[in-house]
């Protein structure tokens, strides 16, 4: 794996892919590369306007991707987009990237009513899989499975979940910790939906991946949103540590391309995941635990109105 190159993705030619969070960051160095390498690429972004900017910017400039109107923190927007990608597919999508997320911003709350950043970053991408599937599953063959790649992050390892408030309704709400806390609910998520991909024979695989420390729109979206004191203070450190979002990107397009299985785990692999060619990722205790992982399935279900699949 420490081997591996985004020219493997030329294994990728002609297949159709579906990232979220497109228009900028890490999410458009993805399009970029699956340009190139000859993806039908779909760019899921709540902004239409930007994300025609942002393909004006990919090789080959417009008309090289196609555009999906999506805003996670609102289910009907993500229903919207769900019909929308299976019907110009015809239900066949090789690999989803769920990629978009928000970071350490205030209090603030989805169209739906859920805190911000665990309802965009993984209620939203959850439902968004699941109502997905009848496409990933179409595509799939035994020999060449689709794949479901979850976004997750270093944030994770400290972080603990609390699937019964989910919304920091009963605890006194503080960013960073809500924003580990979706990260470890991506990790969680992607280990059940292999589980469970697994018992039903599907030719799908669930794998995640984390870009390590990377230049982004992440944190400075977070920001503008009023984050808090940590988060600007954090600021210089982060532009001194990261890397270029080029290199960041490695572990997504690694996991998209690469020979994989499915519930891998993949980041640089360079010291402390910051830096380093894609590989092999370390989990924190909490994102190994199955029992949390099947109720957080089972209440992120609930909360979202929507049906597992597989179940």
């Amino acid at each position: 794996m420490s081997r591996w190159h985004p020219s493997a993705l030329d294994e990728l030619s002609g297949r159709s892919v579906l990232v979220t969070g497109a228009n900028s960051g890490l999410g458009l160095a993805a399009s970029a590369a699956l340009v190139r390498a000859g993806a039908r690429v779909l760019m899921a972004v709540r902004d239409p306007e930007r994300g025609r900017a942002a393909i004006d910017t990919l090789p080959g400039g417009p008309g090289t991707a196609e555009l999906v109107t999506l805003d996670l923190a609102d289910l009907t927007s993500v229903r919207f987009a769900a019909a929308d990608v299976r019907e110009r597919t015809g239900d066949r999508l090789d690999a989803l990237l769920n990629n978009a997320g928000v970071a350490m911003g205030p209090l603030l709350h989805t169209t739906d009513g859920f805190e911000l950043q665990i309802g965009t970053n993984h209620l939203g991408p959850a439902a968004l899989t699941w109502q997905l599937m009848p496409a990933l599953r179409g595509a799939g063959a035994p020999d060449r499975p689709s794949r479901v790649v979850t976004t997750s992050s270093l944030g994770h390892r400290s972080a603990a979940l609390d699937v019964d408030d989910l919304g920091w309704e009963h605890r006194r709400y503080r960013p960073t910790a809500a924003y580990g806390a979706s990260k470890l609910a991506n990790l969680l998520f992607a280990a059940e939906l292999d589980r469970r991909l697994r018992l039903s024979g599907d030719p799908v695989v669930s794998v995640a991946a984390h870009p390590g420390m990377t230049e982004s729109q992440l944190l400075g979206n977070g920001l503008q949103r009023g984050g808090s004191l940590a988060a600007q203070l954090s600021r210089p450190l982060d532009r001194l540590l990261t890397q270029p979002v080029e290199d960041g990107v490695a572990p997504q397009l690694a996991a998209l391309a690469s020979p994989v299985h499915g519930g891998d785990y993949l980041g640089p692999t360079g010291v402390g995941e910051i830096h380093g060619p894609p590989g092999p990722a370390r989990r924190s205790k909490p994102a190994q635990d199955p029992d949390l992982a099947a109720r957080l399935w089972r209440v992120t279900a609930h909360v979202t109105g929507v049906r597992p699949d597989p179940e």
